[in-house]
């Protein structure tokens, strides 16, 4: 079920209704709805990997009480060995055993072996990995003492697959959204336009910028021997908004919606394209993903209390983890690794996150063009696109090739940009000025509606799935 969806549409307000009509103080009867709320809309792509979903879940509830009553340090690091390997094993097979297996293939038939690994005609799980990180991140805060283990069954499962966030995050932490589960939560008129502007502004990064400008770049991506460097680079611009628009489009509808039923999830997005760094960038960006890999990748690593040489290999794991994390293809690969390489020479030249004046614009710009950059590898359907991209910036001179998409779809695209670097440009630099403004009643209903005007004029409708779920 797509939050796109006219499905979504029709059984998120039931799910509110019913939600409400529970009194406050029965809140284990309004868990139990929310569970099985979100068993069915998580069923509602493929019924039997629900199974995926249950598995993860009885694997970490079982490993987190195991881990609380070992006595010794040793038990305690077998259960959450047991819980890390059982989980990972399940992602690996679903996710990368097909992909290393024709990888060995090819080595093979180069080697004039006659080996073959089989292939395995299985469906990517959607959303595995972000649940799978959320479930191993509460392994890991019981093992460390900073989360009790969850004993109620039904809560637990329930901090697991919360529907709002299951399929493509944000990756909650137990501390934050396991607690909420055993508070009463009664309808707030505030909190719930609060929650309607982030899901319609959500709606607007997703069907008008993210949609919009998803037309162009596929014409480009899908089809780059007919290209030329003019044509890349406009859609590498457009394809750096459209998964911005994509991907916080979600999270926006995401911490909307559960904003509706009382609860509070974490910014996943906070201006990225304002960073001065790469650096920063990974601070503003997928704060969830970035700071999980942070704190149960990279700190245990080492982290910069390390010598240089060891603090860069830190760096170089962490984001090539990340690159395979987002999917099982060499582009991805490719994309964590330069990462990673980008941060490490950010780190030896000294370059700092915060500017100010033109140092800043400067910084900021350059930024912006190499994340533009990145974003182009990451998006290439393969290696050889890659290839045959870099070959053809050349031809820089030439006109973008825009007769299969038309004009109107380049302009509505840009006027969503346009919209889009406004809003935040008075949230990073004017937000004072623009908390006051909103907190008026008059602002805030001109604001839905014009948004709701906008995305039925200009909005792309016909269920279209967002980027990340894919990973």
């Amino acid at each position: 079920m797509l939050f796109n969806s006219t499905q979504f549409l029709l059984f998120f307000p039931v799910v509110c209704l019913l939600y409400y009509c529970i009194p406050a103080r029965h809140r284990r009867s309004r868990n139990v709805l929310l569970l099985v709320a979100s068993y069915y809309f998580y069923m509602s792509w493929e019924p039997t990997y629900v199974l995926l979903l249950l598995t993860s879940t009885f694997t970490t509830y079982i490993a987190a009480l195991g881990i609380e009553h070992s006595r010794t340090k040793r038990a305690k690091k077998d259960w959450l060995f047991a819980s890390i390997l059982s989980n990972l094993c399940i992602l690996f097979l679903f996710k990368y055993f097909n992909f290393i297996g024709s990888n060995i293939n090819d080595i093979f038939r180069a080697s004039g072996l006659a080996l073959t690994i089989p292939r395995f005609d299985l469906l990517l799980p959607v959303g595995i990995s972000f649940y799978t990180f959320q479930a191993l991140g509460y392994s890991i805060d019981v093992y460390r003492g900073t989360t009790k283990a969850e004993h109620d069954f039904l809560t637990y499962a329930l901090f697991v697959s919360f529907f709002p966030q299951l399929v493509a995050g944000p990756i909650e932490r137990s501390n934050h959204l396991l607690p909420q589960f055993k508070q009463q939560h009664y309808f707030d008129y505030i909190q719930a336009m609060t929650g309607l502007k982030y899901m319609v502004w959500g709606y607007f990064l997703k069907l008008v910028l993210a949609d919009r400008c998803a037309i162009y770049v596929d014409a480009v991506f899908n089809n780059v021997s007919h290209h030329n460097g003019s044509s890349f680079a406009l859609a590498s611009l457009l394809f750096t908004f459209q998964i911005y628009g994509d991907f916080a489009g979600y999270s926006m509808i995401a911490i909307g919606t559960a904003r509706l039923l009382g609860f509070r999830l974490m910014n996943n997005f906070r201006c990225p394209y304002f960073s001065c760094s790469v650096g920063e960038f990974w601070h503003r960006w997928h704060i969830s993903l970035s700071t999980w890999f942070k704190d149960y990748v990279y700190i245990p690593l080492g982290g910069n209390r390390v010598g240089k040489a060891r603090n860069y290999t830190n760096l170089l794991i962490t984001f090539l983890l990340s690159g395979i994390w987002h999917g099982a293809n060499w582009t991805f690969i490719f994309w964590g690794a330069l990462h990673g390489v980008l941060l490490c020479i950010e780190k030896f030249f000294g370059i700092q996150h915060q500017y100010i004046g033109f140092r800043k614009i400067v910084h900021c710009g350059a930024t912006f063009v190499i994340l533009c950059i990145t974003w182009m590898i990451f998006r290439a359907n393969s290696l050889a696109d890659i290839m045959t991209i870099c070959t053809r910036t050349i031809d820089v001179w030439g006109t973008p090739f825009v007769q299969d998409v038309g004009w109107g779809v380049l302009l509505t695209s840009f006027m969503a940009i346009a919209m889009v670097i406004g809003k935040e440009l008075t949230e990073e630099y004017c937000w004072s000025t623009v908390n006051r403004l909103k907190a008026t009643p008059l602002f805030q209903y001109v604001g839905i509606a014009s948004l709701l005007a906008v995305i039925s004029l200009f909005g792309v409708f016909g269920d279209n799935q967002f980027i990340y779920f894919q990973f």
